[in-house]
């Protein structure tokens, strides 16, 4: 908020030095609201100046003549601080959200600029799990994120469809399955003849040789084995896409594992020719000064994760030409993405610089970790219906009325879920609590879905010909509607911010910071029977406030409720 008048500003009382977009870049908010609503620290102009930062913080203020939007100019401990009137901020602020509505937040810096990001990465045969809960809703947060910053994002959902575990699925259908069942109950069916194969195979290990030499047949094309396998595919992307379409997760391209097969060869042509492929053992690999070597082919000419990876690179950059791109992968594959990177580093590809991992923590439930292998394995699904049961259950008791309880309950319960893995930093372990993400007081999505609600009861009360034109703006003078308003301009950066960062969190936390200063706002202040004047001010900045939130949660992929 009048970052580029006050770069100007300054500019003109320092000469030469700084350029406009330097200073800019130099803005920052006070740590002490009372000081100012921006400011800039003198401390880089100091060599240039040979003067202190506080003797040069004092002098600037002293050059710049105030416009009227500023109300104070004060230096402060070398620092430039900046005091808007409270009618020329709130009123620019206010009426910008309410001109731009749903595009508040969004620019066209991406424009002309495609971003990959790689997400979610859903096993065949697998069922979606509570594992997939990070990695899915980050992906997707970054994808609207970078479309809404103007990017051409590219969506993918590298699906692991190939190995040896094919094989053992067909194995295992031959021996334990029952296509009625299967039909009927999708990968769950699936994923209990996979776990009783693992428990089968450590007592009679030729079953392993067996598989095999059924996915040998998969690879060779057999038509049985091919069948099979496509029926495999076909029952699980069914399931998993009634499940992103429920959480509204977008994906453009399912490549996965098995698109690439064709495409190894001539990467790892392009290795062996610079000089880069060597043998090991028997294998083939990529050897590095400072980790261990990245394995690309096993002595008996099997390929790899990395050896698929790098062609999958290869492919993306030729065919989107991107401009980043983004693998949303847990931590625990640091070290694979360090080696897949810096062997196209080594390769001499000038893109490797713009690849990039985004690692996230690991999720698990009060009751403890998961694993798909034993059947130790909480379903994502099973997940968000058990928050939908619960949201309904405190729907029904806080409002037995409300004509729409089941849509107000899917939103409440899906969205707890999602926000449960956005609310902090990635890189944080999540332990998942239905009590404490479905709580209504806090840092919680119903808590953000009832601010909403709040904010729209209010303006429908108010009536649809409120005129905010008349509203009274210097009353929005108090620190909290102030904080209010710079929380709502700072909602921008946030946005730009969690791009940047690959951070949605940032975009949480501000919509939550939001929520906060306005309860406050609402119960510290009249607003329905305030005097004209007050009264389209405040619901001015009502309205205002509901929009961004809506705005900020729709970035997260959650819905929110008109009444609750």
């Amino acid at each position: 908020m009048y970052e580029k008048e006050i770069s100007k500003l300054i500019a003109l009382a320092v000469g030469e030095g700084l350029s406009e977009s330097e200073i800019e870049n130099l803005l920052v908010p006070p740590k002490d609201i009372s000081l100012g609503d921006i400011c800039m620290p003198c401390f880089r102009l100091a060599k240039a100046f040979r003067k202190n930062p506080v003797a040069i913080a004092e002098e600037l203020a002293t050059k710049i003549e105030k416009p009227s939007f500023i109300s104070d100019i004060k230096a402060v401990s070398g620092y430039l601080n900046f005091k808007f009137s409270a009618s020329s901020s709130a009123k620019l602020v206010i009426e910008e959200v309410l001109e731009q509505k749903d595009k508040y937040g969004c620019s066209t810096e991406g424009e002309g600029k495609t971003i990959c990001i790689d997400y979610s990465s859903v096993n065949i045969c697998k069922p979606l799990h509570m594992g997939h809960l990070s990695t899915t809703v980050i992906g997707a947060a970054l994808y609207r994120i970078h479309k809404a910053l103007g990017y051409d994002v590219v969506g993918i959902n590298h699906l692991g469809d190939w190995g040896t575990q094919f094989g053992k699925m067909i194995v295992a259908f031959k021996l334990w399955g029952d296509k009625d069942k299967i039909d009927a109950n999708g990968v769950k069916a699936l994923h209990e003849i996979y776990v009783k194969y693992h428990q089968e195979a450590e007592i009679n290990p030729a079953l392993d040789d067996e598989a095999r030499a059924w996915f040998k047949k998969i690879e060779d094309g057999d038509s049985e084995a091919i069948q099979l396998y496509n029926w495999f595919k076909e029952v699980t992307l069914k399931e998993v896409n009634r499940v992103f379409d429920r959480l509204e997760v977008p994906f453009d391209s399912y490549n996965g594992e098995a698109f690439y097969n064709d495409k190894m060869a001539p990467v790892l042509d392009r290795l062996k020719d610079k000089g880069l492929l060597k043998e090991s053992e028997g294998a083939q690999v990529v050897e590095f000064e400072d980790m261990p070597p990245c394995l690309l082919v096993k002595k008996d000419g099997a390929t790899l994760y990395a050896t698929r990876d790098l062609a999958a690179a290869y492919y993306r950059k030729a065919t989107y030409n991107f401009y980043k791109c983004l693998y949303v992968v847990a931590y625990q594959q640091n070290l694979h993405f360090k080696q897949f990177f810096k062997v196209l580093e080594l390769a001499g590809e000038p893109w490797a610089k713009d690849m990039h991992h985004v690692s996230f923590g690991m999720v698990s439930l009060e009751e403890g970790s998961m694993s798909t292998r034993s059947g130790n394995v909480v379903y994502l699904e099973d997940v968000i219906n058990k928050a939908v049961d619960k949201a309904r259950s405190i729907v029904e008791e806080k409002n037995p009325t409300l004509a729409n309880k089941e849509e107000v309950a899917e939103m409440v319960g899906v969205g707890s879920v999602v926000f449960s893995a956005l609310v902090n930093g990635r890189i944080k372990d999540i332990v998942f609590s239905y009590d404490k993400v479905l709580n209504f007081e806090g840092e919680t999505c119903p808590y953000v879905q009832y601010t909403y609600a709040r904010c729209s009861s209010l303006l429908a009360r108010a009536g649809e010909d409120v005129d905010f034109s008349k509203g009274d703006y210097s009353v929005l003078d108090d620190d909290n509607s102030k904080e209010l308003v710079r929380a709502l301009s700072e909602y921008k950066k946030a946005v730009k911010e969690s791009a940047e960062k690959f951070e949605p969190y940032l975009v949480t936390r501000s919509v939550l910071n939001i929520c906060g200063l306005f309860n406050k706002f609402y119960f510290e202040n009249r607003i329905l029977n305030a005097p004209e004047g007050v009264k389209e001010a405040r619901l001015a900045l009502t309205s205002a406030v509901r929009t961004v939130i809506k705005n900020g949660f729709g970035l997260l992929g959650i819905k929110v409720p008109e009444k609750m």
